[in-house]
């Protein structure tokens, strides 16, 4: 893979917002630490985030529902929190569209410029294959949380992440 798509999240908690870039490809096997950083993040009491997606080639249904849950969390806060998507880029933009993501986060069409120093987030760590199975689960229940037409798109997917927690 060249250096250029290598998959790299870079993140500043410290600013407000708190700021996370995406680099490269996107997908369930990469985007376990993201989730555990917005979870630290989230729990620490933050409740702004940008994301920003000019450096992203692509991205999973697995990742996307990873902001979905992020997303819902934020608004049960109160004040509700909020997520901003910019520079997605047409392709991204259409997938945020089609899983009717832009109703639960910003989605700013601009080119937004960012305070702080992003730094590349550690943690890439090897999960177990029943966590990752458990993620993507959580991460496609999301989806049909933030949009009940995404019931029939990842029904399939659903039923059999049920069933390969389940048997574990």
């Amino acid at each position: 893979m060249a250096e250029k798509e290598k998959t790299a999240f870079l993140v500043d908690a410290y600013s407000d917002p708190a700021v996370v870039k995406v680099n490269g490809r996107v997908n369930f096997a990469n985007c376990g630490p993201l989730r555990d950083f917005f979870d630290q993040v989230i729990s620490s009491g933050r409740q702004r985030f940008v994301i920003d997606f000019r450096d992203c080639s692509g991205m999973d249904s697995t990742f996307l529902g990873i902001l979905a849950g992020v997303a819902l969390e934020l608004k049960k806060k109160d004040p509700p929190g909020r997520v901003l998507l910019c520079r997605l880029g047409e392709r991204n933009f259409e997938l945020i569209r089609n899983l009717g993501l832009h109703r639960i986060m910003d989605v700013d069409s601009g080119e937004h410029a960012f305070e702080g120093e992003p730094k590349p987030l550690s943690g890439t760590k090897d999960e177990p294959q029943s966590e990752k199975a458990r993620m993507v689960l959580e991460a496609h229940e999301n989806l049909v949380c933030a949009d009940e037409d995404n019931r029939g798109k990842f029904q399939d997917v659903i039923a059999y992440l049920k069933n390969q927690v389940e048997s574990r």
